[in-house]
């Protein structure tokens, strides 16, 4: 698990001007700003088609529709990434809460929020909550 802790450099690495050119606004806004889509808004919350999830910013993959799950949240949720080192971990105290923030480990995009301990039925009892935009499925085929 990589975390802030850690001596990190992003293997891709682009001025602000550069991710400003190649990104949409609202991409920008989530991926470089964290911000973050409103709830079942994104395209892919409810998203059953099987496949990978990649970074929208690098195409790194993420994330497979193995692990996702419905979790009635807004957002699309999975229980793990597809390898712990796709993904860096931050602690995030913004909006008066503790919680974890979910980057690529590629690029440093913001993703999402990891959540644990919320008693879902799952493999690890996680909920990685990832925006829509910050990723695109690539279908199975």
């Amino acid at each position: 698990m990589t975390t802030e802790s850690e001596t990190y450099r992003p293997e891709i690495k682009k001025s602000d001007a550069e991710w400003r050119q190649e990104l949409t606004r609202e991409e920008y806004q989530v991926l470089r700003k964290a911000g973050t889509e409103r709830a079942y808004a994104g395209e892919y919350y409810d998203e059953k088609t099987a496949g990978t999830y990649e970074c929208r910013a690098c195409g790194a993959e993420l994330f497979t529709s193995n692990e996702k799950f419905d979790s009635h949240c807004g957002w699309p949720s999975f229980w793990a990434p597809l390898a712990e080192d796709k993904v860096r971990y931050l602690h995030d105290r913004s909006m008066g809460m503790e919680r974890i923030e979910v980057r690529c480990a590629r690029c440093d995009s913001h993703l999402g929020h990891l959540f644990k301990g919320e008693g879902f039925d799952t493999p690890t009892d996680q909920r990685f909550c990832i925006n829509s935009i910050s990723m695109k499925l690539v279908e199975a085929d």
